[in-house]
Parts: structure tokens; sequence; C-alpha cells
């Protein structure tokens, strides 16, 4: 075991073996999708530390886990059977937890169903073991171009709704009370942005699968939050981290050939770490003046 945790760091920075790699198509679809899923997940981050649904996201990628079993069970795209659990739990989560104080156990009663179906499902399926424990851990490496294409298709989807609710749904996140008094149709913005949630939880099990999809839709966003209370700044920033964690965890896998959301969660906590600290040094600063 140590020979081989020794062997990982010996082969991490092999930049040739790396490039090397990088020539092959798959890893290159490998590292737009993890660059498109970056992108997805520091856009709608801070959206979710701000609406307080770090749980949800939970409940969200932990029920793609159900849609993918049940797409692996019926010979389907698992990527398709994931989006469509998850966009399924997402809309469930919010239409039925409006209220705050409600929303934690109206997600722990969907994701429990849930996930019971996820055992029934993957026990009744076709006997590919890989397959399973890739549902649970990731496997970006098997993107292909139609994953590709779909992941294309929905980030672009997703940008372009986010661009044009995000001011109300801002305002919304950040008041809902106001917001309701105000006119703004908040319930439906929430049906709305869980949708949005549902398809990047879902991308996000492709690349760090179901048990670890919070590194990437909520680590870096938390991150961005220990920098700056604006909301903007936070988005970019959060992007940025989110790009890092990854893409760098792809890179920094090829070589001694470990499981992508190793890094991806490394980096992710690393950099939450450093913002953090910079973050208490700031506030100690202006605490100082």
């Amino acid at each position: 075991m140590n020979d081989k945790l020794a062997g990982v760091f010996s082969k991490m920075f092999d930049f040739s073996t790396t490039a090397d790699l990088l020539s092959y198509d798959f890893v290159q679809q490998a590292v737009l999708a993890a660059a498109m899923l970056g992108l997805l997940a520091g856009a709608i981050g801070p959206l979710i530390i701000s609406r307080q649904m770090s749980f949800a996201v939970h409940g969200t990628s932990e029920l793609s886990l159900t849609g993918a079993a049940a797409a692996l069970l019926a010979g389907i795209g698992v990527g398709l059977g994931a989006i469509i659990g998850s966009v399924v739990a997402a809309v469930l989560f919010g239409a039925l937890g409006t209220k705050a104080r409600e929303r934690d156990s109206v997600i722990a009663v969907v994701l429990s169903f849930g996930l019971g179906l996820s055992v029934l499902f993957l026990w009744l399926g076709p006997e590919r073991a890989g397959s399973k424990f890739s549902l649970l851990t990731g496997q970006v490496v098997s993107v292909g171009y139609s994953g590709l294409a779909l992941l294309t298709t929905c980030t672009i989807g997703v940008l372009a709704v986010l661009a044009f609710v995000y001011r109300p749904l801002l305002f919304a996140s950040s008041d809902p009370e106001v917001a309701v008094a105000k006119g703004v149709p908040v319930r439906a913005l929430s049906i709305v942005f869980a949708v949005m949630l549902g398809i990047t939880a879902a991308f996000g099990v492709q690349i760090v699968g179901a048990l670890l999809v919070l590194a990437l839709l909520i680590t870096p966003a938390a991150a961005a939050a220990q920098l700056t209370a604006n909301p903007v700044r936070a988005t970019v920033l959060a992007v940025v981290f989110a790009e890092i964690a990854a893409v760098g965890g792809i890179l920094l896998s090829l070589a001694p050939g470990v499981p992508v959301s190793t890094f991806v969660t490394t980096l992710s906590f690393l950099i939450y770490l450093i913002c953090r600290v910079i973050g208490a040094q700031r506030r100690r600063t202006v605490g100082v003046r």
C-alpha cells in the first residue's frame, strides 16, 4: 500500500506522461467536459449558498444515482438517466420544500425513498460492477462525443436561462418574503432553479460521482464567499475555483492513474482552506482599523 501511494506522488508531476495522454481524444473530451462542468458549478454555486440548499445538492446528486441505475437496468444512456433522476428530485425538492423550516425534512424523505430504489435497480441490473462503481465515484473518461454534445447543449441552456432569471432569482434568494411582496414569482423561480440544479448535479456525478458532487457545486462557492459578499464577484471567483478543481483534478490524475474525484475534492478543499485563511485575515485587519 505504501509503495502504491509513493508511486502516486512520484508520477503526479510526470508531465511527459500527462502530455502524452492529452493527445488522446477521450482525454481531451474529459477535460472539455470538466471545464464545462466547472463553468456550470461556479455559476450556480453562489445561488445554492444564498438559498441555503447545500443539503438539496447532496440529495439531488444522490437521486441522480437512482435515475442512472434505472437507465443501466433499462439499457439506455446512463448520463440521460442521471439527468432525469436529478431533475425529478430537484423539482420535488423545489415544489415541496418552499418553506425553509420543512425543506430538510422533505429532502430526507424523498432521498431515503430514492436511495431505496437505487439499491433495487442496481441489484436487478446487469452484473457490470465497473458501471455500478462509477455511478458513485465518477468516470469522466467515458464521456464520449455523445455525452460531450449533451453536456454542451445543457451548459448553453442552463447558462442562458440563468442569465435571463438571474436578477429576480438573486432577489428571491436573498429576501424571499420581500420578493413575494414585490410580485416576484418565487415558487416558479424555485422550480426553474431546481431544474438547473438537477442538470448540473447530474453532470457532476459523471466527474466526481454521486458521493462527492458537493466538492464542485458547493466548495468553490463557499470559498468565494469567504473573500467577497458581492454576488457578481463571488460568481466569478466560484467559476475560477471550480475550473481549477475540475480541470486541475483531471490533469493531476492522468499520470498516476488515480480516480479523478480524489484530486478534484482535494483541490476544492485546499482552495477553501486558503480562502478561509485569507478571509479571516482580512476581517481581523478591518477590525483592527
